[in-house]
């Protein structure tokens, strides 16, 4: 009797353990940054991330006239999605602009969605952007040309991930093989 009592609190107590994942991008589980976005989204709709509580969340800061890191990253996000399935529907991709100057809420509302209908550009004043990066630490600069008038921007190449609850969980490098980035979504899914 003794060790059938036994054998219960054993198999109770594995019951409540939940196993550690083991992730394919940087655990930045715990972090302190990255907890609070508060932008407006290329609706027109303020937004932050508690609105996107039972879904995982995938952040991406960029700016539509980058030539290759920001185009890039949307494409491999929307090729993610189709690899999803009807489980694409538990992912918000956001797309976070660095240049509030000349990405307006209509060019968001263009560029954005033409890589996933489901994905959504966020925006802010010039500080709304600069708290945001912050927040996130993301590392931008605005980059003046020699000649002519058109700038372009250095900025962190990376994206961050957040579990169904919330909670920041992976930093992804830029340009990480499709495969570790869906066997991480997987996991938080």
């Amino acid at each position: 009797m003794l060790l059938r009592l036994l054998l219960c609190c054993c198999v109770f107590l594995l019951a409540g353990c939940e196993q550690k994942k083991t992730f394919a991008n940087v655990d930045i589980t715990g972090a302190e940054y990255a907890q609070k976005l508060n932008l407006t989204d290329h609706h027109g709709k303020k937004r932050s991330l508690a609105d996107f509580k039972g879904r995982a969340v995938l952040v991406f800061f960029g700016y539509t006239q980058c030539p290759d890191v920001c185009p890039t990253t949307m494409t491999e996000m929307a090729a993610i999605m189709k690899k999803l399935g009807s489980r694409a529907e538990q992912l918000q991709v956001i797309f976070v602009t660095l240049d509030p100057e000349r990405d307006t809420q209509a060019l968001l509302a263009q560029y954005v969605p033409a890589f996933d209908q489901r994905f959504l550009g966020m925006y802010g004043s010039l500080k709304e952007t600069e708290e945001a990066a912050r927040e996130f630490h993301i590392f931008f600069k605005k980059v003046m040309p020699k000649e002519g008038a058109h700038y372009t921007i250095d900025h962190t190449a990376g994206s961050y991930l957040f579990d169904k609850d919330g909670r920041v969980r992976l930093f992804i490098r830029y340009n990480q093989p499709q495969e570790s980035i869906l066997r991480d979504l997987e996991q938080l899914l």
